[in-house]
């Protein structure tokens, strides 16, 4: 089977020591043929666009009626019915066949008519109460915005030049959004199936992005309202969707997608040596580990405030903190603030939280700080697949954990949440767990088994070995009237009713005994011979 993922250009640092999840769908599926179709980041200007030709007048006429139908929808008022989902899949849609049509199109989204009529919709009655305070500087934030997000629409990767996706058999989609809407397209244009799986819920981590951006209020709403409903069309027209998690299912479900398309498939995460370590004991050890990307939602500055509440009631506590600064821009401030937190909250050399950045990224330094541990503690809210909580339940370690995203539904019962940004009952869970030994090794091997059965990388495997074939096999189209279809009639038509008879074969005007409906009895009289 020609599979074609679709990814994004940059790694989002979802999974931080190990290859990409789609990778190890790569590697270990040989029998499949795999190419990647990357969406290209940063700007726009570099990107293998198609040759496309100067709009012409029609060109602009198209283009208005189309953008129109796109623009109305995002500054609309949400009316919770089809008519504005329609009118948004028109536009977008008439907006990729004037792109196939080799029109310029991000010439197109760049200029001053698509502002206009950006501005005139923002305008329009019943329009969003936050588009009605638009400024110029908002449309040209948000003109720019769409043209990244739109940026597939002209991309040459359809099948005009070299092998595109017109020569695959099923798309397969890493994320929902910008990245998946060259297969929305290949689905409209080839009857290409589209799969789509997210680890997370990635409207979720929009919101989240662009609360943080220098956008004003109004931009912000209509940027959200595109995201909105570029999900929603994307799983509206995808074949399947695979979300990670029950969390990121939930999302997909309040975006629209219908629930019998979903099918959770939880991503495998490498055993390889955090399976190493040998079982937990039950001793008075008093180490407790810490160990992912430092920046500031790991909320290692609670830990450090719940550690010390630990360090008063066991003075022989140690708290190891393995890590290096992660991809958030102020990932190297937040660790200077730790460490000058640390001092401040255990003065005195040496001290009873040692940080440790290992040499090089890898699994071999975090497995063997867990191998020690004798509770793990994570104290991070992301909401993304948690990698590092079953890399420890792989470990054999008892956990702390923070309620956030998927934790709950990944740990089970074999490991302690406690409420997200609370050092207080951090504190209380870890000591609840440091003085029982025996506690921490039934935990610690109840998660080894549970990450064992759940989350390995095989099982992942044989998931989406399964989806493949199950998408290919609804997907091949119906042959012609006069082909014959293959086990169109059964092989045998009539069992024998002893050995060695010959078979009847029932005349054409019979239903074959097979098909038939159960037998009855003949109706009888009273009196008559039974």
């Amino acid at each position: 089977m020609r599979i074609g993922l679709l990814t994004e250009g940059a790694r989002t640092g979802a999974v931080r020591r190990a290859p990409r999840w789609y990778d190890r769908l790569v590697q270990g599926l040989p029998g499949h043929e795999f190419t990647e179709f990357a969406l290209p980041a940063g700007p726009s200007s570099g990107d293998p666009a198609r040759r496309a030709r100067t709009p012409d007048r029609a060109d602009r006429r198209r283009f208005a009626r189309h953008f129109t139908d796109l623009a109305a929808a995002l500054t609309a008022e949400p009316a919770g019915g089809a008519p504005q989902a329609d009118r948004f899949a028109a536009g977008l849609h008439g907006l990729a066949g004037l792109a196939r049509d080799r029109a310029d199109l991000p010439a197109l989204l760049r200029s001053e008519a698509a502002l206009r009529l950006l501005e005139r919709a923002c305008r329009a009655p019943g329009a969003l109460a936050a588009a009605h305070a638009v400024r110029v500087p908002d449309l040209l934030a948000v003109a720019g915005h769409l043209d990244e997000a739109l940026r597939p629409l002209s991309l040459d990767w359809y099948g005009d030049g070299a092998p595109g996706l017109d020569a695959v058999d099923l798309c397969h989609a890493t994320a929902a959004g910008p990245t998946a809407l060259a297969g929305v397209l290949a689905k409209r244009f080839f009857g290409t199936p589209l799969l789509v799986s997210e680890d997370g819920p990635g409207l979720r981590a929009h919101y989240l992005d662009r609360a943080t951006t220098p956008l004003s209020a109004p931009a912000r709403a209509l940027l959200a309202a595109f995201q909105r409903a570029l999900a929603a069309e994307t799983y509206a027209r995808a074949t399947l969707i695979t979300p990670g998690t029950a969390h990121a299912r939930r999302w997909q479900e309040r975006c629209g997608a219908a629930p019998q398309r979903l099918r959770t498939v939880h991503p495998g995460v490498p055993a390889g040596p955090f399976l190493q370590a040998s079982d937990a004991v039950a001793d008075d050890a008093a180490t407790l580990v810490w160990a992912g990307p430092v920046e500031p939602s790991q909320d290692l500055a609670g830990l450090l405030r719940a550690f010390a509440h630990v360090r008063t009631a066991v003075p022989g506590a140690v708290l190891r903190i393995v890590g290096r600064p992660g991809d958030a821009p102020d990932a190297a401030a937040y660790l200077a603030h730790c460490r000058a937190l640390a001092d401040r909250l255990f003065p005195g050399t040496p001290g009873p939280v040692r940080f440790e950045e290992p040499a090089a990224p890898g699994a071999s330094a975090v497995a063997g700080a867990y191998a020690t541990a004798a509770v793990v503690v994570l104290s991070g809210a992301g909401e993304g697949f948690p990698y590092g909580l079953v890399e420890a339940m792989f470990s054999g370690r008892a956990l702390v954990a923070a309620d956030a995203g998927a934790v709950c539904e990944v740990i089970g019962s074999t490991g302690l949440v406690v409420p997200a940004g609370d050092p207080h009952a951090l504190a209380d869970a870890v000591l609840a767990l440091l003085a029982d030994p025996a506690r921490r090794v039934r935990l610690g091997g109840a998660a080894r088994a549970r990450a064992l059965e759940l989350f390995t990388v095989d099982r992942h495997l044989t998931a989406f070995r399964g989806i493949y074939l199950e998408l290919l096999a609804h997907a091949r189209p119906e042959p012609d009237p006069g082909t014959p279809r293959p086990f169109a009639r059964p092989a045998e038509t009539h069992l024998p009713g002893r050995r060695g008879a010959v078979p009847r074969t029932p005349p054409a005007d019979r239903t074959p005994s097979w098909a038939a409906g159960p037998r009855r009895r003949p109706a009888v009289t009273r009196g008559e011979a039974r």
